[in-house]
C-alpha cells in the first residue's frame, strides 16, 4: 500500500488502522426495503385473471364455481401459483402417499381438458386457497397477490446491498470524474472498453464484468466494490481472490482499487490486512468521502 501511504503521508500502521476503524454499520437506503418496480411489473401480466378469480371469493360450492370459471376463462389457471408464493410454471404433487403416485399440473397451457379443470379446481380447495376463499378472508386477489410478491422480493435485500454499495460508490467516482474531465464506465468489460476507448485488455475468464473503469488519458483504473455487513468464509476468499485480481491487473499497467466495507471486516481483519499489504489502493466509504480517490486520479 506504498502509493496511497506516499499520497496520504502515512505509514501502513497508520493507514491501516485508520481504515480499519471506520467501517460503516449500514448503508440501508430506501431502495433496499422494496424494489416496487419488479413487484408491480409481475403483477401487470395477471391483473386481468386475478380479477376474474375474484368471482370465487365467499362462493359455497366453490369447486363447482371454480370448474365453472376456469372452463370459461382457462387463461385464470396461470395466475394461480402466484397465490401460493410459487414461481414454477408446472408441479407435481404426491397425491397418494401409499403408492407414491403424483399428478402433474401444467399452468402454462392455453387448452385444457374438462377433467383437468376439475383436477385444478381440486388443487384450490386442496392448497388451502379453498379455505380463504370461501371464509372471505381474501378481500381481493390482486391486492393479496401483490402482497406475496413483496414477500418474494424481500428475499433479494441480500444481493440488494451489493447493488446499493455500487449506487452508492458510483456518485463519488462520477461526481470525481466529471470534476477531472474524464471518462468511467460502470459493469466495464473488455468488449465494452475496447468499442470505447480502443484499449485492449486481457481479461482471466469471459464473463468478467468489472464494477467501474475509468480512462484517464489512456490510463485505466479498475475500481471493485462490496459491503459486508456480517463477517464469514466469503470475505477471506474475496480478499484473495483481490490479491490474484491486483497482480493480474497491474501486469498490464491497470490499477487496480478496491473499495469494501461493512461492520463484518472487523472480525475479519486478517485476509483484508493481507490484502492491504500486497496491493496499492484499498478504500472504504469514508475515504471516498474525504476525497480520496481524487487524490488517487490527480
Amino acid at each position: 500500500m506504498k502509493k496511497l501511504c506516499q499520497l496520504l503521508n502515512k505509514t501502513e500502521c497508520e493507514l491501516f488502522k485508520e481504515i480499519s476503524s471506520s467501517f460503516k454499520y449500514k448503508i440501508t437506503q430506501w431502495s433496499y426495503f422494496v424494489n416496487w418496480t419488479k413487484v408491480l411489473k409481475n403483477i401487470e401480466p395477471i391483473e386481468k385473471e386475478l380479477n376474474l378469480l375474484n368471482y370465487l371469493i365467499g362462493k359455497k360450492n366453490l369447486h363447482k364455481e371454480a370448474v365453472n370459471l376456469l372452463l370459461k376463462y382457462p387463461e385464470t389457471i396461470k395466475a394461480i401459483p402466484l397465490l401460493l408464493a410459487i414461481r414454477d410454471k408446472s408441479l407435481e404433487v404426491l397425491i397418494d402417499t401409499r403408492n407414491f403416485i403424483y399428478r402433474e399440473f401444467d399452468f402454462s397451457k392455453k387448452n385444457y381438458k374438462k377433467e383437468e379443470m376439475r383436477a385444478f379446481a381440486d388443487f384450490i380447495l386442496k392448497s388451502g386457497l379453498g379455505e380463504l376463499l370461501q371464509d372471505r378472508k381474501i378481500k381481493n386477489l390482486v391486492d393479496y397477490a401483490t402482497g406475496i410478491e413483496v414477500g418474494l422480493d424481500s428475499n433479494g435485500r441480500k444481493n440488494r446491498s451489493g447493488t446499493l454499495m455500487e449506487n452508492l460508490v458510483e456518485e463519488f467516482v462520477r461526481d470525481t470524474c466529471d470534476e477531472l474531465g474524464i471518462e468511467y464506465m460502470p459493469q466495464a468489460t473488455a468488449k465494452k472498453i475496447k468499442e470505447k476507448w480502443n484499449i485492449d485488455v486481457k481479461v482471466d475468464k469471459s464473463s468478467r464484468i468489472i464494477d467501474f473503469a475509468i480512462n484517464k488519458s489512456g490510463k485505466l483504473y479498475f475500481i471493485e466494490v462490496n459491503f459486508y455487513g456480517g463477517g464469514g468464509s466469503k470475505l477471506k476468499s474475496t480478499a484473495t481472490e483481490y490479491i490474484r485480481m491486483n497482480e493480474y491487473w497491474n501486469s498490464q499497467g491497470i490499477e487496480f482499487i478496491w473499495i469494501t466495507d461493512g461492520a463484518g471486516w472487523k472480525s475479519t481483519l486478517n485476509p483484508l490486512r493481507e490484502y492491504f499489504d500486497k496491493a496499492d489502493y484499498l478504500l472504504n466509504l469514508e475515504m471516498l468521502r474525504s476525497g480520496v480517490l481524487r487524490g488517487i486520479l490527480e
